[in-house]
């Protein structure tokens, strides 16, 4: 394991780790909101680590990244945008896949509407979301987000833990592990309340850059996710004409937790095939 620092949009430093082969393809992790890199302990400490560069970001605001309280520092697309083009250009990334989970659906299609998308060979939405306003609450953002994020936005700590336990909890289908479970309160935690609501302080439509997406694309989409709704895969697929679905039964939100074994053998076969051509090119 390998561990950088980056700086990103506006001079921001980003913690950045990354394990496996440097010479290899790469596939570039992205976290959700209130994660870390932590989140992805179950993909690189697999057999993509064999075959594959492994790069994980600590968003800004998030894990071991800088994480100033103003909330300017997260409103702004271009900020997002220009961090992910920090990580690519500064670890020297060749055409990575981007996997963004959640909340890092925004920020890839940031960086795909600010810097386009010839530096990066495909993406994997894995329960992402594109769509930020009135009119998804409750249509295509579900009560696992909603029903926690008065709480999880508090300053009052003993309300901010309580709402940050039940939306881990909710995240998945199935229960956790305990110590997985233990651990990852303790990494949403670490995420100041004021930052939490300065995510959620944007107003997003991605329609425009799926609807122009030439590259390929895989929708992973938990059927029991009540925080980013299956709706908003749905609406994902109908709006990008390249994407592909893979639904899990019997997964919430987090399908590379609840089923790591099936995720990373579908995630190794997209990369391999989004990195290399027919003719066995690299892209």
């Amino acid at each position: 394991m390998r561990i950088h620092t980056v700086t990103g949009g506006a001079g921001l430093r980003l913690h950045v780790r990354e394990w496996g082969k440097e010479d290899a393809p790469t596939i570039f992790f992205i976290h959700g909101w209130s994660q870390n890199h932590l989140c992805w302990k179950s993909q690189y400490e697999s057999a993509l680590a064999e075959d594959f560069r492994l790069v994980a970001m600590d968003l800004r605001g998030h894990g071991m990244s800088d994480a100033p309280l103003e909330a300017a520092h997260y409103t702004d697309p271009q900020l997002w945008a220009d961090d992910i083009a920090a990580v690519i250009d500064q670890l020297n990334l060749a055409s990575p896949v981007l996997v963004g989970w959640s909340y890092a659906g925004y920020i890839i299609c940031d960086y795909l509407r600010a810097h386009g998308p010839g530096r990066i060979s495909g993406i994997n939405f894995v329960g992402a979301a594109t769509t930020m306003n009135k009119a998804a609450l409750g249509t295509l953002i579900g009560p696992g987000f909603l029903d926690h994020v008065i709480g999880a936005t508090s300053d009052d700590l003993p309300t901010n833990i309580e709402a940050i336990r039940n939306f881990v909890r909710g995240c998945t289908y199935s229960q956790l592990p305990s110590e997985l479970l233990e651990t990852a309160i303790c990494w949403n935690m670490t995420v100041p309340a004021k930052i939490r609501a300065a995510l959620l302080a944007r107003e997003i439509d991605s329609d425009d850059v799926l609807t122009a997406l030439a590259l390929p694309v895989l929708m992973t989409q938990g059927e029991e996710d009540t925080v980013i709704l299956p709706a908003m895969g749905r609406h994902l697929l109908a709006s990008c004409p390249r994407a592909t679905a893979s639904w899990y039964a019997a997964a919430g939100h987090a399908p590379f937790l609840e089923n790591p074994g099936r995720f990373n053998s579908e995630l190794y076969q997209f990369a391999r095939d989004a990195h290399f051509d027919n003719h066995g090119q690299s892209r």
